[in-house]
């Protein structure tokens, strides 16, 4: 499976990245520091894969390191969004000894989290395979995360939903019930958002499909439906006009995907693989 996922740039990754090491670093390595001497040696070490798993997150790891040290070399032999096995070496490592070590946990934790989302990701992924309804994430991200965790759905073959809430309307439950209704929601917000913003409406029943219809929203959302009712909503909306796009989402499951994508959506929206994801073991040994 082709990469796509692109990373932020350094602009915004960077102080990301210099946070999350001052946290763990605090005052100073107090292990590190006490180790060395007035040499700094210049070492060597290998990443490896302790458990089977998709890969993500090897720039940002690299990164962390080359932060604390400009000469660091990291070199990978596996690509992001490759399956890796228990044993395998994914990447190698040379650059002092101060950097490698200050650096190893942040840049694992990263690398670790983002691997389990890909994985994770690649498993809906693959059950969507011989459909040509696509995956894509939500907002339900760790706060501090989103920009990495939306890329690592990415890397597992995922799309990305809206990043915040400024990338387009979504009209949901909430949003209804204050409006007094869908079409009224609509209303209000089409004479205050920019252009080209698109508009989606969140659906529970035949009825809001139909209200959504009317007042011309752009996305519909099928929201919870039982299979059967999903059907109806898909036929009534391409028959009204086919250029609408199509989203299911809520409870979506391995065991229940391919039966909501067989029903002719566009998109089928989760956040399983962010929220339920498990990280991915990898360690770093020093070459001794």
């Amino acid at each position: 499976m082709k990469n796509l996922a692109v990373l932020p740039p350094l602009l915004i990754l960077d102080p990301m990245l210099r946070a999350w090491l001052i946290e763990d670093i605090g005052r100073g390595d107090r292990t590190t520091q006490g180790l060395l001497s007035a040499e700094n040696p210049w070492v060597s070490a290998q990443w490896i894969a302790k458990a089977p798993g998709v890969i993500a997150g090897l720039p940002v790891a690299a990164r962390v390191f080359q932060l604390l040290s400009e000469q660091t070399r990291f070199i990978t032999t596996v690509d992001e969004g490759q399956s890796c096995q228990p044993g395998q070496v994914v990447a190698q490592i040379e650059g002092s000894l101060e950097a490698l070590l200050t650096g190893e946990r942040v840049a694992l934790n990263l690398a670790m989290r983002l691997s389990g989302i890909a994985t994770s990701t690649r498993k809906y992924v693959e059950k969507l395979a011989e459909l040509p309804t696509q995956l894509v994430d939500t907002r339900k991200t760790t706060p501090g995360l989103r920009l990495l965790e939306k890329y690592a759905t990415q890397v597992g073959g995922a799309k990305n939903h809206r990043m915040g809430l400024d990338d387009a309307v979504m009209i949901k439950d909430n949003h209804i019930a204050a409006a007094g209704g869908i079409g009224n929601a609509i209303t209000h917000v089409r004479d205050q958002m920019p252009y080209p913003l698109t508009i989606e409406v969140e659906t529970e029943t035949i009825e809001q499909v139909q209200e959504a219809l009317q007042h011309q929203a752009d996305i519909i959302m099928l929201d919870n439906m039982p299979v059967e009712v999903m059907c109806q909503a898909v036929k009534l909306i391409r028959q009204y006009n086919k250029r609408i796009k199509i989203e299911a989402s809520g409870n979506i499951t391995l065991d229940t995907i391919y039966q909501v994508a067989a029903t002719g959506v566009d998109y089928v929206s989760t956040s399983a693989p962010v929220t339920h994801s498990s990280w991915l073991d990898l360690s770093m040994k020093i070459k001794g």
